[in-house]
């Protein structure tokens, strides 16, 4: 990192917020890579009173946020999300929000609850992909037709049976008549895609047990959580979102899927550990030659099920066909 660079982030470690503004204007650059924003340190926090303030400080990098949004992400749809869920960052350190929301920006997922959340983690923010941000992402990769998330309650009618085909292994009968709480607790929730070329993904189940298991197992952010605790974990405070969240990760196990969806999946995992999340955030224009890559590759494995017979092949195989024509010397042994 720049001796420019550390001077600067020096400056943003002082109490007022108004310093990281000048300072960045004052050099009239801001640190771009992914090292650089990783080895932020700033320990200030944001009061809730200075958060127009804060957002004067991240229009500062509005350019770097009009880079790493996708041209399908509209840039005040994004910032409106922003301004709504820096309040509850108020505890955070300014450097990591500046992390959390430029990873976000790089998926190209709204960080308003639905496809993203930002999240506090004692005084780190960090980025949350919600079930539908999984889903956007399966959308884009071109390869995913819909995708559909369910939950099956105790009094639901149902039926699964996985080896059986299509459309008789899974049945969900729910009573629309009846209230959710007459319809009884959750006990089940479920996934399926349907693919481009008109085929239907296996359907995902998992029993709240199996939601559970995933989170005792694989977030630490909810262990953490329960030995202070403090009990704030988005497993504690939403916990039937993050048991469709865990069937749609299961769900992109058996459906075609790009890298860019694969690297959501280590960005989340790096945030559940209270790592660096933007280390594994694509770069906007590699993920979209990327997915055109892909669904190139896609293509052409569809196209060559029979593979073609190889031009040298072909020659080799027609002169075989073609009856051989006796030499002289031949007919003469034959006489």
């Amino acid at each position: 990192m720049s001796t420019a660079l550390k001077d600067r982030l020096r400056a943003a470690r002082q109490a007022a917020i108004p310093a990281p503004v000048a300072s960045v204007e004052e050099h009239g650059q801001a640190p771009d890579s992914p090292a650089e924003l990783a080895d932020i340190k700033g320990h200030e926090q944001i009061e809730p009173a200075m958060s127009a303030t804060v957002m004067e400080w991240l229009a500062v990098y509005h350019s770097h946020f009009e880079e790493a949004l996708p041209a399908c992400v509209d840039t005040a749809a994004f910032f409106a999300a922003v301004r709504s869920v820096l309040p509850t960052l108020a505890k955070c350190k300014p450097a990591s929000v500046l992390q959390a929301l430029l990873t976000c920006a790089r998926f190209g997922l709204i960080p308003d609850g639905h496809q993203a959340a930002i999240i506090r983690q004692g005084t780190t923010a960090a980025f949350v992909p919600m079930y539908q941000g999984y889903i956007e992402l399966m959308y884009r990769s071109g390869l995913v037709e819909s995708v559909h998330v369910g939950v099956i309650r105790e009094h639901d009618e149902y039926s699964y049976t996985p080896t059986a085909r299509y459309p008789d292994d899974f049945v969900h009968r729910p009573n629309l008549k009846l209230s959710q709480k007459q319809r009884g607790d959750v006990v089940l929730v479920y996934a399926y895609a349907w693919l481009k070329n008109g085929a239907r993904s296996q359907v995902i189940l998992l029993t709240r047990e199996d939601a559970e298991e995933i989170r005792d197992e694989y977030s630490e952010s909810y262990r953490r959580a329960e030995e202070t605790e403090a009990r704030d974990s988005y497993w504690h405070r939403f916990f039937l979102r993050m048991w469709e969240k865990s069937a749609i990760r299961r769900l992109i196990r058996v459906v075609p899927k790009s890298a860019e969806l694969r690297a959501l999946a280590d960005a989340d995992d790096a945030g559940d550990r209270g790592e660096v999340q933007i280390l594994h955030a694509p770069d906007t224009e590699a993920a979209r030659l990327l997915a055109e890559a892909e669904r190139a590759h896609t293509a052409a494995e569809a196209s060559q099920d029979v593979p073609p017979t190889p031009a040298k092949q072909r020659r080799s195989l027609k002169k075989r066909s073609q009856p051989r024509r006796s030499t002289r010397a031949g007919r003469k042994g034959r006489k």
